[in-house]
């Protein structure tokens, strides 16, 4: 099965399967894995990186996506290539004698995903080839709102319509601060029978009251029906994107609602 995820951002692990050059890993970044793969193995004179032109074929092992913008998603790769260059990974070792360039890398992402400010984001870590998957060293398990998935990924079209201008002329009112709310600007709790409805600002603060040194919202209780709620999965499910842990933001040249919490 396939899954398909809208606004995708993702940052990829390729491994080579060419015997001269058996085992290397590229890391890159993506808004389309079945479109990367094939520029990768078709060489750069059709899009493929310096690195991976010339050594393939290469395979697509491993993808963590759910990044709300593309900027996220190619700081993450920047410091999953040069691991010890980011203050953020400085207790990361090096890569020792015995280990395999797949296993160190697989090592560094593990890290990432506990450390700040990756281990407070949707997302989700996906083995594209199962064949290649490893487990989480000891203490190095990811928190528990970031699932690890397994399967294909494909990244799906927005579909623009007259249909969304129509919804966002829409308003209901926020359940937080009693004032109207779009349909654009709107989070809504999925759980049956409980109809609240909030400014995504005003649900993200709620949600952080007891964690006030923190600007992104893991999960919370529903101001309404008192039940809990993962933020991606509310992101996710605001966006169509049911059961998906993404936080989807149309584009990264616009603002991202987290920026209104500083003010």
């Amino acid at each position: 099965m396939v899954v398909e995820i809208e606004s995708f951002f993702g940052v990829y692990m390729l491994y080579c399967t060419n015997v001269k050059f058996k085992g290397r890993i590229y890391i890159g970044f993506t808004v389309n894995p079945e479109r990367r793969i094939g520029q990768h193995n078709a060489g750069r004179h059709k899009g493929g990186a310096k690195r991976t032109s010339g050594r393939g074929p290469w395979e697509m092992v491993l993808i963590i996506h759910g990044f709300a913008s593309d900027i996220a998603a190619l700081r993450f790769e920047w410091a999953w290539q040069h691991p010890h260059s980011s203050r953020r990974l400085s207790l990361v070792s090096r890569r020792s004698r015995k280990e395999s360039s797949l296993q160190f890398h697989w090592r560094v992402v593990s890290n990432m995903l506990r450390a700040a400010p990756w281990d407070r984001l949707p997302l989700t870590a996906r083995w594209l080839k199962q064949e290649y998957r490893m487990d989480f060293e000891p203490g190095l398990q990811p928190p528990l709102h970031i699932p690890i998935a397994y399967g294909s990924v494909r990244a799906k079209k927005k579909l623009q319509s007259a249909r969304v201008e129509e919804e966002d002329s829409e308003t209901s009112w926020c359940f937080l601060c009693k004032e109207l709310v779009k349909v654009s600007e709107k989070l809504s709790c999925f759980h049956p029978s409980c109809g609240m409805s909030s400014h995504v600002i005003c649900l993200a603060e709620h949600f952080l009251k007891l964690e006030p040194s923190h600007l992104l919202p893991v999960e919370g209780e529903c101001p309404a029906c008192i039940r809990s709620l993962l933020w991606g999965s509310l992101i996710g499910n605001k966006n169509c994107c049911f059961g998906q842990l993404e936080e989807i933001i149309p584009s990264a040249s616009q603002s991202h609602w987290a920026n209104e919490l500083q003010k």
